[in-house]
């Protein structure tokens, strides 16, 4: 396309220090204030933006066919998209595949979402992963007239994740029952109906298809909301828990879940599994630390090491914050680390089964090498 006849931009993405991308806006128009981050994923584009996880965040996708399979309702991690944003290469095409029964951008225009397209990722990508994760204001405008120096001061107005307890605007409102099991051909979704150990699944921000995982591995589940203390969980007789993933700052989260966690270490001694947020919940409550990443991890292809077993799993990750090792106290294992750059992936307790880990076992990222985590929870509580 010649420079005469490019389009003229209709969405305008400013960073905090005035770098600006123009692009063609698709999705809802408005503007969004947010941290930007970067995916690595193939596939998956629904999902992650779905995933509570990513609640504060506008999303880079360094992949850049997005929304060419469209969307469908099964793939929603949670009923309604959670990220702030998206920020792509291409503009989507009209989608090709027989499960779709939307395009994408008619998607985030009815759930309100901005996205912009035609943006050079891999600057974008190299920005990010240089100076850290920035804070952006992302515009769209079909007529294309911005404020440029508003949406800068926007940016710079956003507050940051660090600090920021945002478990609370994506868990759940009240208790509810999980009995649905993983998608399997030609079936679909089944329901549990032979289950073996109740568990109690806090929710941060909890995706669906780590219920499925866990109902999956013959679990009858109960969620309860993020706030849920100790006496509200031991009210439903658990023979385990699980502390799910969510977004924010876990230090902020802390100050509520912890307390919860720790009494059902000293007054207990169910078996325990947390993954992300959850995972960071439960190394809080033994006495450990959470640290702000440069740009975090977010993608499918994400390499960390079982440091007892000496395996390499592929796996999914979404963070901006980690478990600092070097706090674990006495009594508490580093199981797995990352191949990238030797961050906490996981750990567990020497004398307990109390274990957590920072990837996501459950989004079929190798595409099974992690599942192996929700059979060794139902192990223990057997």
């Amino acid at each position: 396309m010649s420079a005469a006849s490019k389009p003229a931009p209709t969405a305008c993405l400013a960073l905090a220090d005035g770098t600006l991308f123009y692009g063609q806006g698709f999705g809802a128009t408005g503007q969004v204030t947010a941290e930007l981050c970067f995916n690595t994923a193939m596939t998956g584009y629904q999902e992650i933006m779905t995933d509570p996880s990513y609640a504060g965040q506008v999303v880079t996708f360094t992949f850049p066919h997005v929304g060419n399979v469209g969307v469908n309702p099964e793939d929603d991690e949670t009923g309604d998209p959670v990220a702030a944003g998206m920020v792509v290469k291409w503009m989507p095409t009209t989608p090709s595949n027989w499960r779709s029964v939307q395009g994408l951008s008619d998607w985030l225009s009815a759930r309100g979402r901005i996205a912009i397209g035609g943006i050079d990722t891999r600057r974008l990508t190299r920005a990010i992963r240089q100076s850290g994760a920035p804070h952006v204001a992302l515009a769209h405008n079909p007529d294309g007239n911005f404020d440029i120096e508003a949406l800068v001061a926007a940016a710079r107005a956003f507050s940051g994740l660090e600090g920021l307890d945002l478990a609370k605007d994506v868990t759940c409102a009240q208790s509810y029952r999980w009995d649905e099991m993983r998608w399997a051909w030609p079936e679909g979704h089944v329901r549990q109906k032979d289950a073996k150990h109740k568990v109690v699944a806090i929710d941060y921000g909890a995706k669906r298809n780590i219920l499925r995982c866990l109902a999956s591995a013959g679990c009858d589940v109960t969620v309860l909301p993020a706030s849920a203390t100790y006496e509200d969980v031991m009210a439903h007789s658990p023979d385990g828990i699980f502390l799910s993933n969510g977004p924010g700052d876990p230090a902020a989260t802390g100050k509520y879940a912890v307390p919860m966690i720790q009494g059902l270490l000293e007054k207990s001694d169910l078996p325990i599994f947390g993954i992300c947020l959850g995972h960071q919940m439960l190394a809080l409550a033994l006495g450990g630390r959470t640290i702000k990443m440069n740009h975090g991890h977010h993608g499918a292809n994400h390499p960390v090491k079982d440091v007892e077993s000496g395996k390499v799993e592929i796996t999914s990750m979404n963070h901006g914050f980690a478990v600092d090792s070097q706090s674990l106290p006495a009594g508490v294992m580093e199981t797995h680390v990352s191949l990238f750059d030797g961050s906490n992936c996981g750990i567990r307790m020497n004398d307990r089964p109390v274990f957590s880990v920072q990837h996501h076992p459950e989004a079929s990222p190798g595409p099974q090498d992690s599942f192996y985590l929700f059979e060794r929870f139902a192990a223990s509580m057997a």
